[in-house]
């Protein structure tokens, strides 16, 4: 029997190789078929005039997870909806909502989306689907921090549907929930949109503020008050949570820990039924630079002269958080054995955009956001007159009129070429792209199918290229595919019970209604929440009465809680000559990326910042044309806090001591230096005078003492660059293992740490009170430094590069690191590892 035909290769996969000249750097190809759909009836208690509407916009059958979707969400039952994107999961909550807002008793409906733009988004479609109904139409609207005051009047007396994020409903609807008391009475359906993105301390503060909200909807509601009464009721008075999520592994305990539910209360939707184009993934390393020889690992700047787009790491940072340093050696020297990732997408987000493609370029940054789009418009100059006008980047910190614009012209075809953060990755429709460029791992596989599923959309074939960084995981995975494509997705992992969430969220929950006893198991285990409140009742937060906990203070709770772990109120950046507002750095990115002196890049216009005034806000800048950049210097400290919100934990593997517990992380931004592009000459170093900032968390550490050094053939001057490399590799080695990418974490290294009293590698989480990140590296330690240690000795560098022991965001410069020793201390606390991972819950 002869052998099926290969499956036709995608055109543009020729665009990308360059019509075979850069085929050396395609290190796998996979090719997934297409999928035909399958649909289904409507439901027989759909309403007539929302299916009418459905219909008149082309819709003239549900697909079948759709309707098994809404028929769980009908018969009174939470849903955890997790299929691919472009599946249509809005219809599947929007039928059901509808419907019991046309029904005959009052009905209301709240939608949930982590962005603004996604629920300005969703309102666009809706408002279609409204006006093609017959009958009495749904008032529907969005109402969020830039509603004006006389539009939110209107949308709380009015409005059947309000689409909003969580923050609006932590900071204004909760708090003010009397003036909402006709919303709340009447809610039936709280739709969670974007689910996955809910993880971490972010994730934590959401489940709490929707446990806030049910339990409000029930103070509101009539006791015999029973909407779903004939269609399965629910026990409680609480509206039904429909939480549409990306798939991810384990959606209903992750919905269920959302929502503050038992995971039986939830029905998991997981089966797509919605048809898919046939998709085309590329893995991607770029080369290395032309006349740069591993061998002599000089640490020299290799020559960029022949290659004008290979601009090195810094300009590369991947995420706009936590941007801090340049990749170094121990020389000062940026060495870049292979081109940056942001250089290679660009050159391919010009050749695809010449072509006539239209593509989504995802970075890890702002900066690698502006910076890929420009390199880019530079490429096409000389292409053709205008065509790198059809080239634009997107990215936080815009303004809402310039995402929108962005948006639109996407739509429409007018741009070509987008370069976005991770902004784009939620669901703001865009479809009928033809190819998705992928800077960087994107932190977890979620993400990465995530935004896969933008190339494509709506049934037509797409082209995904992950283009890997120099990294020690992105290049352990585009040279094993098995573990891109055949590994399980990550659960998302939050813990509403951490304290330093928890608390500030009793507090809001308080001020709201006062707690009673029996509202404690809403908020999780009773004796934990209660364990909080006796800390909050003797620091004076809360007052403690027969009938409840009660807030007594004139400021508003809710401003104690940081939901997205941001640091604060962001700080505005405002041109100086004019007023103009350009944007917003989060309060936590501020003093190393808008200081005294820094560059500030906006659609590719350079401005310098003048000032920063921490007080109020605000950065203000000034228009100048730069032939620099500039990277801030922040120093580190970290300290173990016995009596932190956890007892410490600890375990020996023989001499090898490991420890998770509370720490006390201190950091300081001191310094910044002017760096020339694209050469990367120190052009000077500036001081600066900026306030410490201490971060509470949890760490999970290791210590060695000096003999199992010394017997590794470990030095003492070798010891603070064996340390320092180990740790950089075991934090981009982490997010294997946990739903994290190395942003989410951070490290300290010392030889000698005071509260160890021996050689220390901390790793903590970058968020308050930490996010289950450290633990999990503590509950798989040994096959964690297994991969640390194989990632390492796998990198043909000499010395260590970006690929195995240097962090595109360390403090001190990547120095000292020690690659050689670093093998050998890993391999010394590995041999006294247990054979098999041990679990400690």
């Amino acid at each position: 029997m002869p052998a099926a035909p290969a499956p036709e290769q995608h055109p543009l996969l020729d665009v990308l190789t360059a019509h075979g000249a850069r085929a050396d750097r395609l290190t796998h190809v996979r090719t997934f078929p297409a999928r035909a759909g399958v649909t289904s009836d409507w439901p027989a208690w759909a309403d007539p005039g929302v299916v009418a509407g459905y219909r008149a916009l082309g819709v003239d059958r549900p697909w079948a997870h759709q309707v098994e979707a809404a028929d769980a969400a009908r018969s009174g039952r939470h849903v955890a909806l997790a299929t691919s994107t472009g599946s249509g999961k809005s219809l599947a909550f929007w039928l059901p909502a509808l419907t019991a807002v046309r029904g005959p008793e009052p009905a209301t409906v709240l939608y949930l989306s982590p962005t603004k733009a996604l629920a300005a988004d969703q309102l666009a479609g809706l408002e279609r689907l409204v006006g093609a109904m017959p009958g009495a139409r749904p008032r529907v609207a969005t109402c969020d921090g830039d509603t004006p005051t006389e539009e939110r009047r209107w949308v709380t007396e009015h409005a059947d549907v309000v689409l909003t994020n969580p923050d609006f409903l932590h900071f204004s609807l909760l708090p003010g929930h009397r003036r909402w008391a006709r919303l709340l009475r009447g809610l039936r359906y709280v739709v969670v949109d974007e689910g996955h993105a809910y993880r971490g301390v972010f994730g934590a503060h959401v489940s709490l503020v929707l446990r806030r909200l049910a339990r409000l909807a029930a103070h509101y509601r009539p006791l015999s008050d029973d909407p779903f009464a004939g269609g399965g009721p629910r026990p409680d008075r609480s509206p039904v949570f429909v939480v549409a999520s990306a798939t991810t592994a384990e959606p209903a305990a992750s919905t269920a820990r959302l929502v503050g539910v038992p995971p039986e209360e939830v029905v998991a939707v997981t089966a797509d039924a919605s048809p898919a184009g046939r998709r085309t993934f590329a893995l991607w390393q770029p080369p290395e630079v032309a006349g740069f020889d591993r061998s002599r690992a000089t640490g020299e700047t290799p020559s960029h002269d022949d290659d004008p787009w290979a601009l090195p790491d810094p300009l590369d940072p991947t995420h706009s958080e936590h941007e801090t340093e340049a990749v170094l050696t121990t020389r000062g020297a940026a060495e870049h054995p292979r081109r940056s990732a942001t250089a290679e997408t660009a050159d391919l987000l010009a050749d695809l955009t010449a072509h006539g493609a239209r593509t989504l370029a995802f970075t890890r940054s702002r900066r690698g956001a502006e910076s890929v789009a420009q390199q880019a418009r530079d490429h096409l100059r000389p292409v053709a007159a205008g065509l790198e006008s059809r080239v634009a980047s997107y990215r936080g910190g815009y303004l809402p009129e310039e995402r929108r614009e962005l948006e639109q012209a996407l739509r429409t075809g007018a741009l070509r070429g987008l370069a976005t953060t991770n902004a784009l990755e939620l669901g703001v429709d865009i479809s009928g792209l033809d190819a998705v460029l992928v800077a960087g791992w994107p932190g977890t596989r979620v993400s990465l199918w995530q935004q896969a599923g933008r190339a494509g959309r709506a049934g037509a074939e797409g082209l995904v290229a992950f283009v890997a960084r120099e990294d020690p995981l992105d290049t352990y995975l585009v040279t094993h595919p098995e573990a891109v494509f055949d590994a399980a997705l990550e659960a998302t992992v939050f813990d509403p019970a951490n304290p330093h969430v928890l608390a500030p969220q009793l507090c809001a929950a308080a001020q709201e209604v006062p707690l009673r006893a029996d509202d404690l198991p809403a908020f999780g285990d009773p004796r934990a929440v209660r364990e909080v409140l006796d800390v909050l009742v003797a620091r004076g937060a809360l007052r403690r009465r027969p009938s409840g906990w009660y807030w007594t203070h004139a400021q508003p709770a809710s401003a104690m809680a940081d939901l997205r772990g941001t640091g604060g109120r962001p700080v505005r950046v405002v041109e100086a000559t004019t007023g103009r507002l350009l944007g917003t750095v989060d309060a936590g990115s501020a003093d190393g990326q808008v200081h005294d002196g820094a560059v500030y890049v906006h659609q590719g216009t350079t401005f310098v910042v003048d000032h920063l005034d921490l007080a109020e806000h605000v950065a203000l800048v000034v228009r100048k044309d730069v032939e620099h950049g500039t990277w801030s210097h922040e120093v580190m400290e970290i300290a173990i806090d016995a009596d932190g919100h956890r007892p410490v934990e600890g375990r020996d593997w023989g001499p090898v001591r490991w420890g998770l517990g509370p720490v006390e992380v201190t950091s300081q931004v001191v310094s910044f230096q002017r760096r020339r592009l694209p050469d990367m000459q120190v052009l000077g170093t500036e001081a600066l005078d900026l306030p410490s900032r201490t971060l509470a968390t949890t760490a999970v550490w290791w210590s060695v003492p000096d003999f199992v050094l010394r017997a590794a053939g470990v030095s003492p001057d070798e010891t603070p660059g064996a340390l320092h490399a180990a740790e950089h590799a075991s934090i981009g080695l982490l997010p294997l293992l946990a739903t994290c990418d190395r942003w989410d974490l951070g490290g300290v290294s010392t030889e000698v740490h005071p509260d160890t009293g021996e050689a220390t590698v901390f790793v903590y989480d970058a968020y308050p009170g930490g996010a289950g990140f450290a633990e999990r590296g503590y509950e798989l330690g040994a096959r964690w430094l297994r991969a640390t240690r194989d990632a390492i000795a796998a990198c043909a560098c000499a010395e260590g590069c970006p690929a195995c022991v240097q962090s595109p965001k360390c403090g001190s410069d990547n120095a000292p690191l020690d690659k050689s020793a670093a093998l050998r201390l890993l391999d010394a606390v590995l041999s006294h590892a247990p054979a098999e991972p041990t679990i400690v819950r």
